[in-house]
């Protein structure tokens, strides 16, 4: 086994291992702290449920490339972190996470409202463009195969703030159902791994980063299916969509195979913020329109259209790792349409099953678990 298979598989189960360790843990500070999601009105869970859990995510994940990171210090050279991995980004990488984590955990602390949520996001996303000075600059030609595009500065910087914001924003509407959110962005992230291991990206530091996520959201998986003990918060929301954000924008092929990956989450916030403007309500207003409440509304158990949604991720991301450049964002614009006739198909649906029976389909709000 080379090094770098054992750095990349040491670093997914040591993450994993402390997730399913530290979990608990945040769960008893947090219940300590007051920090709980409380049932009533629009939040239809039995009793008071723990709300940072991304609090364990983010921890596991540092703690595991901290610790990896000491060793080679220790050792006065590349030992267990081989020198391809090495990079100048780790600061970057670093200094993004925290941001992240920072606005997430303030609005799991203070209970915001949606706007100022939003206003975190642009924060995150002003610094990480200002501040750390990471941006897409080159995007995919839609008219070479794997040609790219250098961007002018100003729309750079304009996209980079669409990309970090709209991540979060997708990570957050999908944030519904126990397990939901947290299980899709560890299938994205051992998916994008992978591709950053391809020989046409050779980004191994991506794929080290994004390994390591995938097990720290592994083991925080444990506690947040169905029916969960600890709710991922806006604190892991923030912390795994910029992670997820940033760490597609390190290279040039992999933004495009991100929005393929992550393809249930980011049109299906498409979809529901178009939906609520033609209709002229707030784009964060709450409502069951989102994928998996349709899945809920035309007869799937929770557990059901969580799993389906992991199946459609599997799928997306396959396709992802066998595609590359204009093919992947081909392959996602296809899905866009195919995903637009699924939901007014299931939209149909689940308004006939509410004529039937009103009671059984209250209201919902984004980013319940």
């Amino acid at each position: 086994m080379s090094s770098l298979s054992i750095l990349l598989t040491g670093s997914t189960i040591l993450a994993f291992v402390l997730a399913t360790l530290a979990t608990p843990i945040v769960g008893r500070i947090a219940r300590r702290a007051g920090m709980l999601d409380v049932p009533g009105g629009r939040r239809s869970h039995p009793r008071p449920i723990p709300r940072p859990g991304g609090l364990a995510i983010a921890f596991a994940f540092g703690a595991t490339i901290f610790i990896f990171w000491l060793v080679d210090r220790v050792a006065g050279g590349p030992f267990l972190i081989p020198e391809e991995v090495r990079s100048p980004r780790f600061a970057l990488t670093a200094f993004a996470a925290a941001v992240g984590l920072v606005v997430g955990l303030l609005d799991d602390v203070f209970e915001l409202r949606a706007r100022w949520q939003f206003l975190g996001y642009l924060v995150i996303a002003a610094i990480i463009i200002f501040v750390a000075g990471i941006r897409i600059d080159f995007v995919n030609s839609p008219f070479d195969g794997d040609g790219v595009i250098k961007l002018a500065l100003p729309i750079a910087i304009g996209l980079t703030l669409f990309w970090i914001v709209g991540m979060n924003v997708a990570l957050n509407f999908i944030d519904g159902l126990d397990g939901l959110a947290a299980g899709v962005s560890a299938i994205a992230a051992i998916t994008m791994g992978g591709i950053a291991l391809l020989p046409q990206v050779n980004e191994p530091f991506v794929a080290w980063m994004e390994f390591a996520l995938a097990g720290a959201a592994a083991g925080f998986l444990l506690f947040n299916f169905h029916p969960a003990k600890l709710f991922l918060g806006t604190t892991g929301v923030t912390f795994i969509g910029t992670m997820l954000a940033v760490l597609s924008i390190f290279g040039t092929a992999k933004v495009a195979a991100a929005l393929l990956v992550l393809g249930v989450p980011i049109i299906d916030t498409f979809y529901v913020l178009a939906r609520r403007a033609i209709r002229g309500q707030a784009p964060f207003a709450p409502d069951r329109g989102h994928f998996h409440h349709r899945l809920l509304d035309v007869g799937l158990s929770h557990s059901q259209a969580v799993l389906l949604i992991y199946a459609l991720t599997i799928a997306f991301g396959a396709v992802a790792l066998v595609t590359s450049g204009r093919d992947q964002v081909m392959s996602f614009l296809a899905l866009v349409l195919l995903f637009g006739v699924a939901v007014v198909a299931l939209a149909q649906r689940s308004t006939k099953a509410e004529e039937l029976d009103p009671s059984a389909y209250p209201e919902d709000s984004d980013g319940a678990s």
